[in-house]
Order: structure tokens, then sequence, then C-alpha cells
């Protein structure tokens, strides 16, 4: 625990401030249960709670802490130099106070989806493979290992529900016959069915959702959905009447949002209700953002990936904003920017990039436990 006698001469010169005349047991326990990218606000407070942030005593007590858990935010960047010739660079980050912070040596290639503390990798781009890995992801290590091969060659698309991973995909190379198959989390091994849409699903599967329990398909026209439960298939007219699966589509509380860059806006549709709407309140955010903007859902709330144009008309590097969302009387929804921040400079990289070349392929957000 924190010097108590150091603790005490830091405050006494400091005003009072509420959490400080807790007991020290109290304080550490409540700042344990902080995210960990808040620390350096919270250090801005006082000497004495900066004292305690650094203190090794509160990580002893944020692994102690039963189910102490962290949302953490992956992305997958693609980014092009300049110079076409030059191949794009592909790599994994992991935002970090503010900062997308680069890892080496995952890999990029494949369908990727989250369960638990593993980020689990399908297939590889465009071309039909049956590899399966997995990356377990602590606050420390990412650990790269192979798993059990997948029944079929699929180039497709993966989203998970209580545990198992569907992976939908084309089956065959005239990119018509689409097929499901489910690989169990818990047992580490693929289920014998495969489930075969008994409506038309494609031709190309590009990406896939979870919303209100149901496993939503994207091709490149339209999309279908999947219930486990029901074990039926079927299509929301209403959703499709917005080309929501051409953008990076993500679900909070079971409604989805999307950005529209051709009106710039971010929509969200309600399965219960069956209805689109916008989010209100983000003018000021989106008169910044430009062609290319993602969105993700992170900690149950909506983080927006996007490159901001300086002054000469040069990009900017990559920005992110984390919205509150509200349902206000009506049925309106609001956001409220919490934050928004240059989370990458381009000039860390060596080249010099264009905005139309960096593309958010793949976000993540899930639980580990420290």
């Amino acid at each position: 625990m924190c010097s108590k006698t150091t603790a005490e001469k830091e405050k006494s010169s400091e005003p009072p401030f509420p959490i400080t005349s807790l007991p020290e047991d109290v304080i550490v326990d409540i700042i344990a249960r902080i995210r960990r990218y808040d620390h350096p606000t919270l250090s801005l407070v006082s000497k004495h709670l900066r004292a305690i942030v650094s203190s090794p005593d509160l990580e002893a007590r944020r692994r102690s802490l039963l189910g102490c858990a962290e949302q953490h935010l992956y992305v997958l960047l693609n980014l092009h130099v300049h110079d076409y010739d030059t191949l794009p660079s592909k790599r994994w980050y992991v935002l970090r106070n503010r900062r997308l912070v680069p890892i080496p040596r995952l890999p990029t290639s494949g369908s990727f989806t989250a369960a638990g503390s593993k980020i689990y990798g399908f297939g590889e781009d465009l071309i039909y493979s049956t590899t399966v890995v997995s990356i377990e992801c602590t606050s420390k290590s990412h650990t790269v290992k192979t798993l059990p091969t997948m029944p079929y060659m699929l180039a497709g698309a993966a989203s998970v529900i209580d545990g198992k991973i569907y992976v939908s995909g084309n089956c065959d190379y005239d990119g018509h016959e689409v097929s499901v198959v489910v690989f169990n989390t818990e047992t580490q091994t693929w289920e014998a069915e495969v489930i075969e849409p008994d409506i038309k699903v494609g031709p190309i599967i590009v990406s896939s959702l979870v919303m209100a329990g149901k496993i939503y398909i994207m091709g490149y026209a339209s999309s279908a959905f999947y219930d486990p439960k029901e074990r039926t298939w079927g299509r929301d007219e209403v959703l499709d009447s917005k080309r929501w699966w051409v953008r990076a589509a993500c679900v909070v509380d079971d409604v989805l949002y999307y950005y529209d860059e051709d009106v710039s806006c971010v929509r969200r549709y309600d399965p219960k209700k069956r209805c689109w709407g916008v989010v209100n309140g983000l003018d000021d955010l989106l008169t910044q953002t430009t062609e290319g903007s993602k969105t993700v859902s992170y900690s149950g709330r909506l983080a927006l990936f996007f490159v901001k144009k300086a002054a000469d008309w040069r990009d900017d590097g990559i920005w992110c904003a984390e919205i509150s969302l509200e349902t206000r009387q009506g049925g309106e929804i609001w956001g409220k920017v919490e934050w928004c921040h240059q989370v990458m400079f381009f000039h860390e990289h060596n080249g010099e990039f264009k905005a139309r070349s960096v593309h958010a392929l793949m976000s993540l957000s899930f639980t580990y436990v420290l």
C-alpha cells in the first residue's frame, strides 16, 4: 500500500478533494477499476492521486480484483505510401492512452473476430484457404497459435455468438455457393454440421456482424440473416434500403451504426422497430471527417476513426473520437463526443501517405483479464 506518511504530507499541501477523504484502501480499490488510459488525466487532479496511480500496489490490486477486466480496441490498418509501386503495409495496432501502438509479427490476412481474450483469424484475403489461427492477448504479450483447419476452403467473414464462431463464405470458385461452418471456442473444435442457406446469399461474402441474436451476412449487393436458435434464414428489406453493407458497420446495444460518407452523418438502425435514423449532436465532429471513416463498438460506446485534413489539404494522420449515446424522449439518439484525439501521426512512418489509401479493415474490442 502507498506510504500513509507520504500521502498525508501531500494531502496537507493541497486543497481538499472528495475522494481523498476516503480510507486509502477504498481509494485504491476505486482507482483500480478505472480504465488505464484515464490514469494520466486522473494524475493531474492531485499529487496524492498521482502517487497512487504510479504505485506498484495499484497494479497488484487490479490483478486481485475478481473479474477485473478492461476493454481494449484492436485495429488492423492497411497503409499505402504515396508511391503506388510500393505494396501496402498491413499491421495490427492497439489503442493505448489514445494512441495507436503497433503490434509486430501478427497475422494480418483473413477474416477476424474476437471471443474472450482471443482474436481468431480464418482463411486468407481473397483466396480460398482452410487456415485458422488464434491470437491470445494479454497486457504484456500476444501469442499466435495454429488451430484445426476449416472443413472447407472459405473466403468470407466470421462472427461470434455464445462462444461459437460462425464462419460464412463461398466454398466454390465461381462464387455462387455459400456455406456456414461453426467453430466452438470452448472445445477448440469444428462442429460436424455445415449450415446451408435456404435463400440466396452473396454472390460474394464481404463481412458479417451480430445484432439481436442474429448473424447478418453481407454480400456486395444485399444481406441476409441467420438465427442460430431458430435455425432459420431471412432478409430485412428495410435494413437493406441503405447501403450499409459496403461500409464498416458496428453494433452497440443491438442497434446498428455506420458512417455514411455520402451525406456525412452517422446512421443507425433499430432491428426491433425496423426503422432507420441518424445520431444527432455530431455536426461539429463530422465536419472534420473524410471518406473512409469507420465506426466500431467500444466499451458500450461508439468509436469513429477518420483521417483529418490539415490546412494545406495534406492528410493529417488518423483521429479517433469516442462517442457516448443517449436515447431521448421520442426515441431520438443523441451522441456526445467524450474525447477526440489524433491517434496516429503519419510522419512516424517512412513515406508519404494518402487519405484514400488508409483503411480500417477490421476493428475489434474485447475484454481480457489482467
